[in-house]
């Protein structure tokens, strides 16, 4: 698993937006410079991810971004249609939505997980980081889903 002082790993991604516009982009540019929040979950529409984990992310957007934060991201091993959808769907605002269709993101930062009990294949481990120019400077990882306690928008706040 990625460590706390290590880069993120460029890989490609893309980004989607509520109306369903993407953009491929690369981790590595995307990350480069300012200081980002990144959450990743298992799996769009999920129950613990819609219900809970991205909604408190876009209820505090603003608080987040107040503490000095240029971008929040969340990342799921998704194509970036089913991303737009579930962004169109949670109203989403101030969180920029990242498919890693591939895993490829998730398995480069070592938070790739096996959902192949629960019919999902390859995803993306629930986490919360904080990325500065770059550089990884916190992060925590659920210790297995559908657990949301390390990750919060709240316990980011608290590292910010």
């Amino acid at each position: 698993m990625i460590a706390v002082g290590e880069k993120i790993p460029d890989v490609p991604l893309t980004t989607v937006d509520a109306a369903g516009n993407t953009e491929s982009v690369r981790s590595g540019e995307l990350f480069a410079s300012g200081r980002s929040v990144l959450f990743g979950v298992p799996a769009a529409f999920s129950p613990t991810c819609s219900d809970s984990h991205l909604p408190g992310f876009v209820a505090r957007a603003g608080e987040i971004t107040a503490k000095g934060v240029d971008r929040i991201v969340c990342v799921s091993v998704n194509d970036p249609f089913v991303m737009g959808a579930w962004a169109k769907d949670q109203q989403v605002h101030g969180v920029t939505m990242l498919a890693d269709g591939s895993a490829l993101f998730a398995k480069a930062m070592g938070l790739d997980m096996d959902g192949t009990d629960f019919g999902l294949g390859v995803r993306s481990q629930r986490y919360a980081a904080v990325i500065e120019d770059g550089t990884l400077t916190w992060i925590d990882v659920e210790d297995a889903p559908p657990d949301h306690e390390k990750s919060t928008a709240e316990v980011v706040l608290s590292k910010l």
